[in-house]
């Protein structure tokens, strides 16, 4: 497998959505990769935190202080979305993991915790065979994409403002389970 996709479709995504992301969170155990594509970006301001203690890390951030939040673990913890909301800024956004989109019950019930917080919520492909959560308070990853921003990352293997818009069309299957669910 490629292991460039991944962190390239957790990066870009949001950060090529959002009009002007500043402040970026990420929790994962493996952020060397998504630090690199995040060094794409400048002037951004980058905190990382490990996922051990995620309620702890959480509960220490300042409110409305981060742009854009990359969250690559599964969590359905309504107490983790909480402070997530209370730290991502009124036009924020976040990118998550979540349950195989198969299993509609598990995705139901976060995609439910997640719609109290963030007016949009749309899985996309990751290009690897998954698929993401973009969950966004104010920018739709589609209609509000950055062309000029997408067009002018160099080094990219995979991404680019065509794969961008792409990996959102979801099959009609996807799109009748999650009716009144998914948001865009």
């Amino acid at each position: 497998m490629k292991t460039f996709i991944f962190p390239e479709m957790m990066v870009h995504v949001p950060m090529c959505t959002h009009k002007n992301p500043r402040s970026v969170m990420v929790l994962s155990d493996k952020s060397d990769r998504l630090n690199q594509e995040l060094g794409r970006y400048r002037d951004i301001e980058t905190t990382y935190a490990d996922t051990n203690d995620l309620l702890g890390v959480l509960r220490n951030c300042a409110d409305k202080s981060t742009d854009v939040l990359l969250l690559d673990i599964l969590n359905d913890d309504s107490a983790v979305f909480a402070h997530v909301n209370r730290i991502v800024k009124d036009d924020g956004l976040m990118v998550c993991k979540h349950p195989d989109l198969d299993d509609v019950a598990a995705n139901t019930k976060l995609m439910q915790i997640l719609g109290n917080y963030f007016k949009i919520i749309m899985p996309y492909y990751d290009g690897t065979g998954s698929t993401l959560l973009l969950c966004s308070k104010e920018y739709h990853p589609t209609a509000d994409l950055i062309l000029q921003r997408s067009d002018l990352l160099e080094g990219l293997q995979f991404y680019n403002c065509d794969v961008h818009i792409g990996v959102f069309a979801m099959p009609q299957y996807i799109r009748k389970n999650y009716l009144g669910i998914i948001r865009n």
